[in-house]
């Protein structure tokens, strides 16, 4: 997947963890568009509510795995019934470097990457050369 990386989702229910991620993707790029939603299932609604507003669908979602209302791997089964046309790069987010939930991500085609937090500038950098121009 090679595109323009203009707007992110962050889906964790920590604020402490979004405040930091939000800072490290605005030192990594000032312009990006950031949404923030602390569940699965708020994430899932945005995504099907901004349809028709493609300048406002994610490019990338940084999933985390343990949230209320509906988990990260709750959300990848809900978001693998959206149209291909919504799907974009998912990388799962996780406090522990767990092997089991790496393997369990993998089974997503759309699940790119596999991340322990805290999200860092140079993992931004190695994300956007990786997966995007």
């Amino acid at each position: 997947m090679k595109k323009q990386l203009k707007c992110i989702m962050l889906v964790d229910d920590n604020p402490n963890d979004n405040f930091i991620h939000e800072r490290v993707i605005k030192k990594h790029n000032p312009e990006t568009i950031i949404i923030i939603k602390n569940n699965g299932l708020e994430a899932i609604r945005y995504i099907k509510s901004m349809r028709e507003e493609k300048d406002m669908q994610p490019n990338l979602i940084l999933l985390d795995i343990h949230m209320p209302f509906m988990n990260g791997w709750e959300f990848l089964q809900e978001y693998n019934l959206l149209g291909k046309d919504l799907q974009n790069c998912v990388i799962m987010l996780s406090n522990y470097d767990n092997l089991d939930d790496q393997l369990k991500a993998k089974r997503w085609s759309f699940v790119y990457d596999f991340i322990t937090k805290p999200l860092t500038v140079k993992t931004m950098e190695d994300i956007a050369t990786k997966h995007f121009n």
